[in-house]
């Protein structure tokens, strides 16, 4: 069964290479499902998701599933997003990763967003109805992660996408796969490559698409007549992402990780990043990352994308008691934004 997890995981990451459209503008803006490309937990968005070969336990689940099992035991992880501060939008995540035997480990992943009150509006009422409508957006994710020999490590992830409003809704299912590999005298070395977003188009139903207009015919008697409009299918937004790291051991208790990371994206331009992260007794974390977009000039506001590509973040982890594996984080992440002020996450992780 691991052989078969593993043939099947590298099989279909390093066919995507061939086969993924990566960065056509013609396709940009096409894709639904947007939320797949948004990341909940702050340790990750510290460094502007350029983690693809580091990530570890649930924040994996998001990046690269290979990930999954790096972990000691278990791993529970409560993250909460301002995204686009003064948007008043929110995401909520919560995750949790468990060891299975030896290698394996599973770990299940729900992210849910509140976008607030929108007015609804209508041809008659432009300005507002007085009524209110809140759109619910979530998705869930149930993976699962072997490791072989702390080298190699694969990992794949099944999960579900909802998005509906009071009368029109969308379902769909998206697969995640991934390889982590770790080399080098102190296992310093690591190349990470994960397929994310592979899944069918996805159609909006419901009674929300019924239309009410006259009856074409002529007749004494004028009526309406209700049609159902035709949405058009979307595509998700598929990704691939290829990564590598390096850690800088320069004593016991300090390390500086250097880490960069490609990702070719479907339906949008693709981008490349760097980031680097020094650690202190693996109690204290500080980062920071920088990703570009390409196909962009910096004076074209309208094609420039919502984030200037800066990021920065903090962790502090202790043990629950001294010389113990078990510990708690908190994690805290910003990155910097054209409009609005910024994306602001923080997460708390406990690790037995």
């Amino acid at each position: 069964m691991n052989k078969l997890l593993y043939i099947l995981t590298v099989v279909m990451v390093f066919a995507a290479v061939g086969t993924t459209q990566a960065g056509n503008p013609d396709r940009q803006g096409e894709a639904g499902g947007t939320q797949l490309l948004i990341h909940p937990y702050a340790k990750s968005a510290g460094l502007h998701l350029l983690t693809t070969s580091v990530v570890s336990g649930v924040e994996a689940m998001h990046i690269n599933p290979a990930g999954i099992g790096r972990i000691n035991k278990s791993e529970f992880n409560l993250s909460h997003t301002r995204y686009f501060e003064g948007t008043d939008i929110s995401i909520n995540a919560f995750g949790f990763a468990q060891k299975i035997g030896k290698n394996g480990a599973i770990g299940v992943s729900l992210m849910a967003f509140d976008l607030g009150d929108i007015m609804v509006t209508t041809e008659e009422q432009p300005e507002g109805t007085g009524a209110t409508f809140s759109p619910s957006l979530f998705n869930l994710g149930v993976g699962y992660s072997h490791v072989f020999e702390n080298k190699v490590s694969v990992g794949i992830v099944f999960r579900t996408i909802a998005e509906s409003t009071a009368e029109v809704n969308a379902f769909g299912f998206s697969i995640d796969a991934g390889v982590q590999y770790v080399t080098g005298p102190q296992d310093n070395f690591r190349f990470g490559i994960a397929l994310r977003n592979v899944g069918a188009p996805m159609v909006y139903t419901g009674q929300g698409l019924a239309e009410s207009a006259p009856n074409p015919n002529n007749t004494s008697t004028p009526f309406d007549l209700t049609y159902f409009l035709r949405p058009q299918q979307y595509e998700l937004p598929s990704l691939l992402n290829i990564g590598g790291s390096y850690d800088f051991i320069l004593n016991k208790q300090n390390r500086l990780t250097f880490m960069t990371n490609f990702t070719a994206n479907s339906f949008s331009q693709d981008q490349l990043g760097g980031g680097l992260e020094y650690a202190f007794d693996n109690r204290f974390m500080l980062r920071a990352g920088y990703k570009y977009e390409f196909g962009y000039f910096e004076n074209d506001s309208n094609e420039a994308p919502v984030y200037t590509g800066l990021s920065a973040g903090f962790t502090i982890e202790t043990p629950f008691k001294k010389g113990s594996s078990q510990k708690i984080g908190i994690d805290y992440a910003y990155r910097q934004t054209r409009i609005w002020d910024g994306t602001h996450n923080i997460s708390v992780r406990i690790m037995l």
